[in-house]
């Protein structure tokens, strides 16, 4: 069983920056595309940035663009997210998912998921 573990969360006043990390236990063709998630109170899960172990482009939802950088650590099956010039809007629950393929993340939908680590900002 795949397991994805994220840390790194916490409190940072806005403009501020964190390091989100997934270490995931196992690299096999189901877990081929990482992403993360986040969802704040009383919204839905909403996509952040993506990307494939094999390298290429890395994707990412328009409202972190410039801001969030995602990266992947393939020595040690770790994914990162660079949260950089962080704004109150952006507190929330982030979780790490990883599926077959970067289609998979379509619709918020992904084959394994980790249990969160929750971000909030403060002004």
């Amino acid at each position: 069983q795949v397991q994805l573990v994220e840390s790194g969360g916490g409190s940072v006043q806005a403009g501020g920056s964190l390091r989100l990390s997934c270490a995931v236990s196992a690299r096999t063709a189901r877990t081929s595309a990482m992403g993360w998630f986040r969802q704040a109170p009383g919204k839905g899960r909403e996509f952040v940035a993506s990307l494939m172990w094999s390298g290429g482009r890395a994707y990412y939802a328009d409202s972190v663009k410039g801001r969030f950088t995602i990266s992947a650590d393939n020595a040690k099956n770790t994914v990162y997210l660079q949260l950089n010039s962080l704004r109150t809007e952006d507190t929330a629950v982030y979780y790490c998912a990883a599926d077959p393929s970067l289609g998979g993340f379509d619709d918020g939908l992904a084959e394994y998921w980790g249990r969160g680590t929750q971000v909030t900002v403060s002004s």
